[in-house]
């Protein structure tokens, strides 16, 4: 049998490999090499100290709303690991780790952040489209592309990440079924996270999983240990080649938790209790991976401090050199919207310059 029927979502089971005491499952071993998982420990430790960077740029007033990524880094970073050149991602508004992967500078992410026009633009080479704010929307536009790959004859993959909030939209509900009718190569990632703003998991869907909701649509769906890197790296390449080879869409739950707040602008402390955060702190991503590379000699407190310093100085300057990019025009926001800008852009535009 196969992952997708081994943890078909009514047997009731989560996917894991590594557990949170950083030992793996019986019968279990790392999909990659130790250096690989060293690798992407350093990635996501980058990644973790920019999040914390972007809060406290926030606070002092130096970037806008902001949605930190702190505690689903392993959702992220895993499932972008496995993608290829040519594959597309269709990031939500939580992700800093899946586009940094994909190769997305953190400058430009800074800049999307602090209001700059600048960061949305992503180079012709590199596959993400822009930070999409309205929940649940994206989802159709990796089905759409995903389509149109597949009618062209392109053997390209495209990943929509989402929260649970998300699965309660329309939109949500258009892509999985237009997915699954055409069989395109789409991956939907649901970080669940276990609240949508302030609401909970609980009232959220009264589906046991998230991950089942596949079933009505004809397609695969599993739920997996979200904060477990070896088992997104696993659930993620498998939906992957499956895709790819014409077996059509996935839906991946990522079981995780969300340790800050929705987004700069939200207040968890309104709605969630202390006695609730404290029982997934031993569940992190980056404590079972750093117990894991410890008991391989790959890991240290000295290394930690090293691989700090030595990111906190990149973040540094990245964070100097978006302060120095000024404030792009107005004419902007009429000029990066086509390749060649319509009539009734350049008329807009027109009128705007008479009124400035």
């Amino acid at each position: 049998m196969g992952l997708f029927e081994d943890y078909h979502p009514l047997k009731g089971k989560t996917f894991q490999i590594l557990k949170p005491d950083g030992t793996l499952q019986p019968d279990s071993k790392p999909p990659i090499s130790d250096q690989e998982i060293f690798h992407l420990y350093q990635k996501m430790l980058f990644i973790r100290l920019a999040d914390q960077r972007a809060l406290i740029l926030q606070r002092q007033g130096r970037m806008g709303t902001y949605a930190p990524i702190w505690g689903q880094e392993a959702c992220q970073v895993g499932s972008a690991a496995v993608l290829q050149k040519g594959d597309w991602v269709f990031p939500a508004f939580r992700e800093l780790g899946a586009t940094l992967m994909m190769g997305i500078p953190l400058k430009t992410i800074f800049l999307y952040w602090m209001g700059n026009e600048e960061g949305s633009r992503a180079s012709e080479d590199v596959n993400v489209l822009p930070v999409s704010i309205p929940v649940g929307t994206h989802p159709l536009h990796a089905v759409g592309l995903g389509w149109a790959a597949r009618l062209k004859g392109d053997a390209i993959v495209t990943i929509a990440y989402f929260g649970d909030g998300a699965t309660s939209k329309g939109d949500f509900h258009e892509a999985m079924n237009f997915a699954g009718v055409f069989k395109t190569p789409t991956i939907f990632f649901c970080q669940n996270n276990q609240y949508a703003i302030s609401v909970p998991r609980s009232i959220q869907t009264a589906s046991k999983t998230i991950a089942q909701k596949a079933m009505a649509y004809g397609f695969d769906g599993i739920q997996i240990d979200g904060n477990d890197l070896f088992a997104v790296l696993v659930a993620t390449k498998e939906a992957v080649e499956k895709a790819r080879s014409g077996g059509g869409p996935t839906l991946i739950e990522g079981v995780t938790f969300r340790f800050g707040p929705h987004t700069t602008a939200d207040d968890p402390t309104k709605y969630r209790k202390d006695e609730e955060i404290e029982p997934w702190k031993p569940l992190d991503p980056m404590i079972r991976l750093r117990l894991y590379l410890k008991e391989k000699d790959l890991w240290s407190e000295e290394v930690e401090q090293r691989f700090t310093e030595e990111a906190q100085k990149d973040i540094d300057q990245v964070v100097k050199d978006a302060e120095a990019v000024p404030a792009p025009g107005v004419e902007e926001i009429f000029k990066y919207v086509y390749a060649e800008m319509t009539s009734s852009l350049k008329e807009q535009l027109a009128y705007l310059k008479t009124t400035l």
